[in-house]
C-alpha cells in the first residue's frame, strides 16, 4: 500500500524542509562542491523565498520528500503565459513511486489555473535517466529550440560591457 502524497505550494514555514530537499539535491548534483547546509539555509532564506520563484513540495506523513521550482513567463503562446520549470528532484529513496509525476502533474494543474498554454522545461544531457523519464512521460522533446547560457566570468564581462559599443 502506498501512503498518500500530499503536493502545495511551499512558503516561508517550509524553509527548514526546503534546506534538507535543496541540500540533499544539490549534493546529488555536485558531489563534495555542494554548498554546506548552513548557506544553502541562508541562500533559501535570503534569495529563493523572497525571489518569486515558487516551488512545489511533495510531503508524505508529513516528510518532504520531493519539489519542483517553477515560475510563469510572459509573453507566452497567445495572450496566456508559459509555466517553467526549473529543477525537479525527489529524495532516492522515493524515486519510482510516482512523486516525479505527481509533481509534474501539479505543476501541469497551476498552468491550466493561472492561464499558461505552455509547461516547459530543459533536460541535462548528462542525465540519461531524467531524459529517459520525461520521454515515459509522454513530454515532447523540443528539438527546434537552442538553449543558450553567459555564465562565470564572461557573466561579469557582459554585466560590464557599455551597452551603446554594442
Amino acid at each position: 500500500m502506498t501512503l498518500p502524497l500530499n503536493i502545495r505550494l511551499a512558503g516561508k514555514d517550509d524553509a527548514v524542509a526546503l534546506t534538507e530537499l535543496f541540500h540533499t539535491m544539490f549534493a546529488h548534483y555536485w558531489g563534495a562542491d555542494a554548498p554546506s547546509r548552513p548557506d544553502v539555509a541562508r541562500h533559501i532564506s535570503c534569495d529563493v523565498l523572497p525571489s518569486g520563484c515558487e516551488i512545489v513540495i511533495a510531503e508524505r506523513e508529513g516528510q518532504a520528500i520531493g519539489l519542483a521550482t517553477f515560475a510563469v513567463l510572459y509573453p507566452g503562446p497567445g495572450l496566456g503565459g508559459q509555466l517553467t520549470m526549473k529543477d525537479l528532484f525527489v529524495l532516492d529513496h522515493a524515486r519510482d513511486a510516482g512523486v516525479g509525476r505527481a509533481l509534474l502533474t501539479h505543476l501541469a494543474r497551476i498552468a491550466v489555473e493561472r492561464g499558461c498554454l505552455r509547461l516547459d522545461w530543459t533536460g541535462e544531457t548528462s542525465n540519461p535517466r531524467a531524459l529517459a523519464y520525461y520521454d515515459a512521460l509522454g513530454a515532447t522533446r523540443v528539438t527546434e529550440k537552442v538553449y543558450f547560457r553567459v555564465d562565470g566570468d564572461a557573466l561579469k564581462d557582459w554585466a560590464e560591457r557599455d551597452a551603446s559599443k554594442s
